[in-house]
Formats: C-alpha cells, sequence, structure tokens
C-alpha cells in the first residue's frame, strides 16, 4: 500500500527532522527494500510483489524506485463499499478485490514503511494461508496498527468501523474477524517508521546489521540522520531544562 513518493505527501510526521524531498527519498527508499524483501521471499514460497498505489494515474512514478517484476493495482479508495468501510479501509479493500480479480487465492496487505521487515515473516504469513479452510492472518505493528492483514477472501468486513491511524485498529480487526467466525492467525510484531522515534530505532538496527535495508540504510548514514536525531535529542533536553529553571 503506496502513496506515490512526492514531497510533501509522504511522511510528513518526520518534519521538520527532515525536509519534504528528504521524506520523499526516504520513502522511496522504503519501497525499494520492501519490494526487493517479497522478491526474497517469493523465492521460497510463491509470492508475487505488487505497489497498491494512490492517486490515480502515478502508476510510472514507482517503476524507478521498485524491484523488477512488482506489478501495480489502483487502491484509491473509489469504489463502491459496505456501510462502514470509509477511508484507508476503502483503499484496502480495493487492492484485495482487485488482486483477487486476478486470480490469487490469497493476497497479503502490507504497509509501505517497515522496510526492516524480515521476508521470513512474510514467508511464515504466506505458508498459514497455504493451509486449507479460510482464514486471515495478522502482522500487528508495536504502534497498535498493524502492518500485514493477508486474505484468502475480500472480506470487507475486516475494513469497516475501524479507526484508522488509531493504536486501535489491530484490535478492532480481531474484534470484527470474531464477530464473522473467522479464524485470525498471527505472525510476530513489526514496527513501521512514521515519527522521529521509530525513525530513531529504524537508525539503530540499520547501525546493527549493515545487511538489512540496503537503499535505506545508505540513505540514511549519507544524510547524517543518526546525528540529526541526536542533535535533535540535545535541543529537546536544554529546552526543556531551561524551562524548568
Amino acid at each position: 500500500m503506496a502513496k506515490a513518493p512526492g514531497a510533501a505527501r509522504v511522511k510528513t510526521r518526520l518534519s521538520p527532522l527532515l525536509q519534504p524531498e528528504e521524506a520523499r527519498a526516504l520513502s522511496a527508499c522504503f519501497l525499494r527494500d520492501m519490494t526487493q524483501m517479497l522478491v526474497s521471499a517469493g523465492r521460497a514460497t510463491p509470492i508475487d510483489g505488487y505497489i497498491a498505489f494512490t492517486p490515480a494515474g502515478s502508476e510510472a512514478s514507482f517503476a524507478p524506485i521498485v524491484a523488477p517484476g512488482t506489478g501495480t493495482v489502483l487502491a484509491d479508495g473509489a469504489i463502491d463499499a459496505p456501510a462502514g468501510v470509509v477511508g484507508f479501509g476503502r483503499c484496502l479493500l480495493q487492492a484485495a478485490q482487485a488482486l483477487f480479480a486476478h486470480g490469487y487465492g490469497a493476497v497479503g496487505l502490507l504497509n509501505s514503511d517497515s522496510p526492516t521487515l524480515p521476508a521470513e515473516l512474510i514467508v511464515a504469513a504466506a505458508r498459514l494461508l497455504a493451509a486449507p479452510g479460510d482464514r486471515a492472518v495478522l502482522g500487528p505493528a508495536t504502534d497498535g496498527g498493524y502492518y500485514l492483514l493477508a486474505l484468502k477472501a475480500p472480506h470487507a468486513e475486516l475494513f469497516a468501523d475501524i479507526d484508522w491511524s488509531t493504536a486501535r485498529v489491530a484490535a478492532q480487526t480481531r474484534a470484527a474477524a470474531q464477530r464473522l467466525g473467522l479464524e485470525m492467525a498471527e505472525i510476530a510484531p513489526w514496527y513501521d517508521v512514521d515519527d522521529p522515534a521509530s525513525l530513531a530505532r529504524l537508525v539503530s538496527d540499520c547501525q546493527a546489521d549493515g545487511g538489512v535495508a540496503p537503499s535505506t540504510s545508505a540513505w540514511l548514514e549519507r544524510n547524517g540522520v543518526a546525528e540529526r536525531l541526536s542533535d535533535s535529542v540535545a535541543a529537546a533536553t536544554e529546552h526543556s531544562t531551561a524551562a524548568r529553571r
């Protein structure tokens, strides 16, 4: 699930630490690393990678920044949907419906801001889906949302009455599955990067493992993001100390 990486459209919560053009460039690195991760996962089990994109007409902007062979489907939310399926839920449902219409037996809806996500988690989700019987697979995010929701049928109810962009998303999705009587398996939690605190975790992970998220790691190092985060924390501490005096 991805917006076209235009300046001032992506990673806006990283401002003012990152300028709009820097946020755009970092978002492009995330997409490159995540689509390449899907290629790696596809070597272990049958997986095809797609960008479910918005806005309409922007698909060409992804071609230079994603792994070769990555497909595209529109997910701008401009569909008829059941009551309660609003906002981002319409985009998710549209992506799922489009991919099932391509003939896939299962669809995984993946975020675009977890560049260090291990391929092994995606492989685990695919294998859970391959077992007989209908089920969903949830990859919960550490902020209360989810980084992955994988399905064997486009259950619109899983996208209805969800408080998107809140810490309640995963819990509400679990409750929706329970109301449906739909089995929901879970894989390990992971984090997404959308604010300075999660960016700091990303920097730490990239520094600890030189092989993880190579495009993202190189961009962070090239642009001195670790030092900028350290300076930001120091400035905030100094301001807090001065305020208490």
